[in-house]
Parts: C-alpha cells; structure tokens; sequence
C-alpha cells in the first residue's frame, strides 16, 4: 500500500479508479527545421490546425449551451479570440518562412517568447493568462501531431494531470472518467466551478501527484478532504464503499427537496434564484422551484459574433426570458465585458495594461452611450411582458448609478411616446463588487430598488488576490475577516435603507456557508441550478435566530481558522 498524497478537495465527491498520469501538453522546445520547399506547406498545416480549432470551440460551445457556467462560456470565447489574434498567426508564419521552423516548433518557439513576457509584467492578473495560451497551444499542437494526441481518459479511469482546462474537463464524464487530479489550479478556477456543477469529483494542488502516481495504478479520491489514496487495502475499500453509499443517499435526499420551500427551521423564507445565460436555462427555474432569475449575464449575445446585436435582436431574448419566467422576476444584468471577457466585436479593449482594473461593466457601458442606450431600450420593452430587474456590474459610485437612472427615465419616455409598452415597476440594481461601493453604499442606496454581491471580484479586489492565479491561490479567501466585516457593514446599511442585499457570487452556491450567510443578514441567494437543492436542504436545517444571535461571535472572528470553527459549530444535521 502506498501512502496516501494530499490535495485540495474542489468539488465535492469519491471515486474509485484506475490512474491516467498525463505529462504536461508542451513539449521542450527544439528547433525542428524544414526543407525550403515544405515552408508553404507548413504554413498551410498549421493554418488548417487553427481553423480546427477554432471548429472545436464552436462546436463545443454549441452543444454545452445551457449545461455549463457562463463563466465557462467565457473562457471558451477567450480562447478563440486568442485563436482570431492576427499577431499571434503573424508571428508563426514569420517563424516557419524565415527560420524554416516546423509548425509545432514555431509554437514551441512563440509560446517561450511570449512565457518570457508574462513572466516579466508585474500585475498577477495577467501572468494568470499564460495558462490560458497554453491551453490554446497545446490543442494546436495536438491538432498538428495526431498520432501524439493525449487520451483523456476511458472509463473507470481517474485523470492525473498538470492542469485541465474546462472546455476539456466539460466532456470527461461523456467519456466515463470517473475523477480528476491535477498538480496545479485552486478551488476558485473555472475547472474547479464547472467540476462541482457536473458533480465531477476533483482535487487540485496535489503537487507531487504526477511523481507519486503511475499509470494503471489504482486509485481512491475525495474530493471533499482532497485525500488520494494509491493501492486501497481491503479497509479503505470497505469505507470507500460507505463513502458512495452515504453520497447516494444524500443525492436522493435533495431530489424529495425540488417542490419544498426554502423555509428554515423557525419559518423564515429564503429567496433562492438562478444565474442564467441562456434559454435552456430558464426550465431550471420552474424545475427547481426557484423565485425568478437573479442574474441573466447579457453579455453571451455579445461574444457570439463579429458585430453587435442589434436592439431587435436583445429584445427578442430579453422577452422571450421574461415570458418564461411567467411573472417571475428576471434580473437582466447589462454587458459586462472586459477584463478575460473581450467581444471579437471589439467593444471591450483588446489590450490594457491592467484589464481587471480597466474597462469594464458599466464603465464600458457609459464609455459607449448608443451600445448602452440599445440595450437599455431592448431591455425596458421586454419589461411590458413580466415583472423585470436590471442590474449594473462593477459600481464605485453614486455618479454612475445617477447617470444611469437618468438615462432610464429619458428612454422609458421615448419608448412610450413611440407606442411600446414599458412597465412603470422596473427596479435598478447595482452589484457591489468594488470595495468602494460596498464602504460607501450609503451614498447611492437612495437611487437603488435593490443590491447584488458579486463575491468572485469582490474577494479578489479586497485582498488583491486573482482566484485564477495559482501562485497566489492561498491569498483568495472568501472566509477572511475582513470579507465578513465588509458585508455586515453593508447588509447593516442596506436593511437600515429597506434595499434587499442578494449574493451572487460563488459562496452562495455553497451550502456549508449558508449558516455564516444567514448569520450575516442574507435573505436572498442567486446561484447556479447544481447547487440549488443543496443550499435548499442546508436554510431547512438552520434556525434563523439562534444564529443571529451568534452573528457578534462571527464577527470577532480574527482568521479563518476561527471562522470555520463558527461554521461547523453552526451546522445543524439534517433532518
């Protein structure tokens, strides 16, 4: 037996397989170098590989429409931007003409040139981005040397890895994979979210596993504690097989939970909504018994195409989500691009030298009035069709938020003087992920209906921690006392204005928090359709006002550990 390794469990679940340990996808770089009269050919071959690609990509993010997170979406469109980027084509092309470089040498070469430069910029933010080009590479590559290609995986098998990106992880459980180790990512990265809506047991950070672990060996993880156990005896076996049988029951259990309120223990409603991007979203909400739409990303119409939708365009899919809410409320959050998000449009900056501190959400909306003023319209006339919230993305301050409701005002006037019918009840809302707006909330509560916690950027603005960046994965902690501190504050000024506070970030998909949120102050929840029955089974084991009453405890809290020591006090069993 050998001995156990150590992770981090990121999404929750135990699997019994056999190891596929798979190297890194780059190979070392050498300096392949082709006849003169191959250059034309090589080109053509490496042009062919990233018209593949970029097929690939579209494929995937067709038939995965609906079934992922929209921040997977994203990522998939970042890729094929970085596929679309003429400097990056120009300079393979250069490559293979003048040195005579193949065309997996010339990408070896300009992923080294390129590596060289991420490494030297100071911001974290976009030394993080070199994983993403190396994903893009090594699918290139993969494309160029068929007969090289990596499996992922068969059945009953257990992937060890460097890392993974999603648009890969996504079609693992297709395939019968059973688990996925990798050396590298964090709990927050976008493998690790997708992992936990697929319910797709994962650990990351187990640093020595590719060293550890062979191919063909047998394995058992968890992805809760982030235990992997190489060459099970007869014991763990026998406890493994109780693990999955306990998971099972559990997994029933939620199922009983789809048409029961989420009412807590002494009878207190909580408001759980869905984050949405598309239609094939919306059943989920009627499924589950959710209240409505608490985020519908409005972005994903921008990212499909080389020009901008149109205001026919937007309405139609603003009315078509607010007819399938069925007087449901849906809050359509405006463009937030920017940052990882760039449109092939070319709206949002290409290049900034600080792109998370830069252009985006509603500054990008004001920096571009006609985009904002069509999508405002499409929105507003969608509202003469059901109950509908809009929601501002990255506020820092009043002047933005004033600005807005002007603007609101002058086209609600237009849209009637023009015949179109325009509820008067559409509630402005504003996303506090700025630590700004949350310190100074009480500067603009009187020009909001209501407010949106995006805990993602808020955590990484507050400790200046990228949640994608491995190198800096410790430091992004949504359990830090200053976090806690931040949102009582605001929960505190919120209730005082009589303005409903709704978290829409990770943690509120994660059932453990719940006491700790409830405790906070939190009424209302918007969070992605895996976790919904969770969370649900965890408001219906907690009493409100015990834990209430230990909010000041909560909050003299000095690190996590002691936070977490709260927490696990304030479980209550389920029933």
């Amino acid at each position: 037996m050998a001995s156990r390794l150590a992770g981090l469990g990121a999404s929750r679940g135990a699997a019994l397989g056999r190891a596929r340990v798979r190297q890194p996808l780059l190979p070392s770089v050498g300096r392949e170098r082709i006849a003169a009269n191959r250059v034309e050919e090589e080109v053509s071959r490496l042009h062919q590989a990233v018209d593949s690609a970029r097929q690939e990509m579209a494929s995937l993010r067709q038939r995965l429409q609906g079934a992922m997170p929209a921040e997977i979406g994203e990522f998939l469109d970042l890729h094929t931007l970085l596929l679309d980027d003429p400097e990056l084509l120009a300079a393979l092309d250069e490559l293979i003409r003048s040195q005579r470089y193949s065309a997996s040498c010339a990408l070896g070469v300009q992923r080294q040139r390129l590596a060289s430069l991420f490494e030297q910029m100071e911001d974290d933010y976009l030394r993080s981005r070199l994983d993403d080009l190396d994903h893009v590479i090594g699918r290139l590559l993969q494309l160029l040397n068929p007969q090289q290609r990596h499996s992922a995986g068969v059945a009953g098998e257990i992937l060890v890895c460097e890392s993974i990106a999603p648009a890969e992880l996504v079609q693992l459980p297709a395939s019968g994979v059973v688990g996925v180790v990798t050396t590298g990512g964090s709990l927050l990265s976008h493998s690790a979210i997708l992992a936990r809506s697929l319910h797709l047991p994962l650990v990351v950070g187990a640093s020595n596993a590719l060293q550890k672990l062979h191919s063909g060996q047998l394995l058992i993880i968890d992805g809760e504690s982030g235990q992997i156990t190489p060459d099970p005896d007869a014991g763990q076996l026998q406890q493994y097989r109780l693990r999955v049988r306990e998971l099972a029951r559990e997994r029933r259990e939620l199922q009983r939970l789809r048409s029961k309120p989420s009412r807590t223990l002494d009878g207190t409603d909580i408001r759980l909504l869905l984050n949405a991007e598309s239609s094939e979203d919306f059943a989920q909400v009627h499924r589950l018994g959710a209240a409505g739409l608490g985020l519908y990303r409005t972005e994903f119409l921008f990212l499909q195409g080389r020009h901008l939708p149109d205001e026919q365009t937007q309405f139609e899919h603003y009315r078509d989500a607010v007819l399938a809410m069925a007087g449901r409320p849906a809050t359509f959050r405006t463009i937030d691009l920017g940052a990882d998000k760039a449109d092939r449009a070319g709206l949002a900056p290409s290049h900034e030298d600080n792109p998370a501190l830069g252009l985006r959400g509603i500054r990008l909306s004001m920096a571009n009035p006609a985009v904002f003023d069509t999508q405002l319209r499409a929105i507003l006339r969608a509202s003469g069709y059901g109950p509908v919230r809009i929601l501002l993305p990255m506020v820092s301050g009043r002047e933005e938020v004033l600005a807005v409701r002007r603007r609101l005002r002058l086209i609600q006037r237009q849209l009637r003087d023009s015949g179109h019918a325009v509820s008067e009840q559409v509630a402005l809302g504003a996303m506090i992920e700025v630590p700004a707006a949350a310190l100074a909330v009480h500067g603009f509560i009187d020009l909001v209906d209501f407010l949106s916690v995006g805990t993602n950027d808020l955590v990484q603005y507050l400790l200046a921690a990228d949640r994608n960046n491995p190198a800096v994965a410790g430091y992004y902690n949504p359990l830090h006392p200053s976090l806690l501190q931040l949102l009582a504050q605001l929960l505190d000024s919120a209730s005082a204005a009589q303005v409903p506070v709704c978290v829409c970030g990770e943690i509120a998909g994660d059932a453990r928090l719940v006491p700790l949120l409830l405790a906070l102050g939190l009424r209302e929840l918007s969070l992605h359709p895996s976790s919904l029955l969770e969370v649900r089974q965890a408001i219906r084991n907690s009493d409100l006002e015990q834990l209430s009453a230990a909010r000041p405890a909560l909050l003299r809290a000095r690190d996590r550990r002691a936070i977490e020591r709260w927490i696990a006090t304030h479980i209550t069993p389920g029933r």
